[in-house]
């Protein structure tokens, strides 16, 4: 290989783990936060649907802001962009966590959140970018980075919350953060790159990717719904503390991440429809063990099924909307994509809306409801190009 295509080589390889490490910082901050829930709940004294408002907040920043990133990635890059919004971010986070008053809180979530559903964009059109650099598919293992980081985030809360306050464990997790994201940032692919991304825009559904988005919308709904309230949940039935409750999404991160990087071979050897149907009905399965049984080490458990069992779903819907029409890849996957976030931000305050009203419990098992479904409309991802 000549010098130039060498160096090319290696240049690309550090952009792929440059991405895999902001990808894994977006995921730690996120299950930092998660952790940290019933935490803010109580020291403000609010109810269910006070907490299901302000994570709304949260909702409305990622969703106002991530259709606007699109310009900003089209006129600076999207390394540019992801440099912004990793800092803003990380600055971000502690403020939700010292809000005195819930007004404050509604506007640091509203922060947290644009910043971000900017970072979630930007980042995943540079996966888009290395991907096409690299010549092979690599956004599974990105969003296992993701899962990894998640599980870092709620796995040192767990560790840190018994023994040092909550904001000195946030300023912990922050300096790795920090120093990871100061090494990463400087790897990533220059801005001139951003015009191979094609296709890295948000789009309406059309009637061929409508029913892929409404399965990615329920699936990410049940993603955000475990996020946001699965450390409560064990707060609240479970009386073991904070570190305690961050062990419900850690185990689920841990599940979910050890899936993603299995999923492509799982996908080629049960086929695409069989993947999503037992993934719907595994994840069903573990979320009625954490809403009924009574053992805490089984409730956790039941945690780490929804993980395996959500894990692989988003990536087929995904695959499968690329394969619609070789044309217009980007904009199918820019659709169902869309309606998967919006599922994903929306779907937490809906459970703290219904949970005020009837219990938190009976409210998450709106997932069940939801997981069930994906695996008996399992039959939409089958279709031409797609191994059923």
């Amino acid at each position: 290989m000549p010098p130039s295509q060498d160096h090319a080589s290696d240049v690309v390889r550090r952009a792929r783990w440059a991405t895999a490490t902001i990808f894994l910082i977006n995921g730690a901050v996120l299950g930092t936060w998660a952790a940290h829930i019933p935490l803010v709940e109580a020291r403000l004294g609010i109810s269910h649907a006070t907490l299901g408002i302000a994570l709304l907040f949260m909702a409305a920043g990622a969703l106002i802001a991530m259709p606007l990133t699109g310009g900003g990635i089209a006129r600076f890059g999207s390394a540019a962009i992801i440099r912004a919004a990793t800092i803003v971010l990380l600055v971000a986070l502690p403020f939700p966590l010292i809000a005195p008053h819930p007004a404050l809180l509604m506007a640091a979530l509203f922060l947290l959140g644009a910043a971000n559903g900017v970072l979630d964009v930007s980042m995943n059109a540079h996966g888009v970018m290395v991907e096409r650099r690299l010549g092979r598919a690599v956004m599974s293992s990105l969003h296992g980075m993701w899962s990894l980081g998640g599980l870092a985030g709620a796995g040192l809360a767990a560790i840190l919350l018994p023994v040092v306050a909550p904001l000195m464990q946030v300023f912990a997790m922050l300096a790795l953060a920090a120093t990871a994201a100061l090494v990463a940032l400087a790897f990533l692919l220059p801005s001139s790159d951003d015009g191979q991304a094609g296709g890295v825009t948000f789009a309406l559904p059309s009637r061929a990717t409508l029913g892929l988005g409404i399965l990615c919308f329920l699936c990410m709904s049940s993603e955000g719904a475990v996020l946001d309230w699965g450390a409560l949940h064990l707060a609240s039935s479970f009386q073991h503390g904070a570190g305690f409750a961050a062990t419900g999404f850690a185990v689920f991160s841990a599940a979910m991440a050890a899936a993603r990087f299995a999923g492509d071979r799982m996908r080629g050897v049960f086929g695409a429809v069989a993947l999503v149907r037992g993934s719907g009905f595994l994840a069903a399965a573990g979320m009625v063990v954490v809403l009924t049984v009574p053992a805490p080490a089984i409730a956790v458990a039941g945690f780490a099924l929804v993980g395996l069992g959500l894990a692989n779903l988003v990536p087929v819907f995904f695959g499968v909307a690329g394969r619609i029409t070789s044309q217009q890849a980007g904009g199918a996957i820019a659709a169902v994509a869309t309606l998967g976030y919006t599922g994903f931000l929306l779907g937490p305050p809906v459970i703290g809306f219904v949970a005020d009203a009837a219990g938190l419990s009976r409210a998450l098992g709106l997932i069940v409801l939801a997981c069930v479904a994906i695996a008996l409309s399992a039959g939409v991802v089958r279709g031409p190009g797609n191994q059923g």
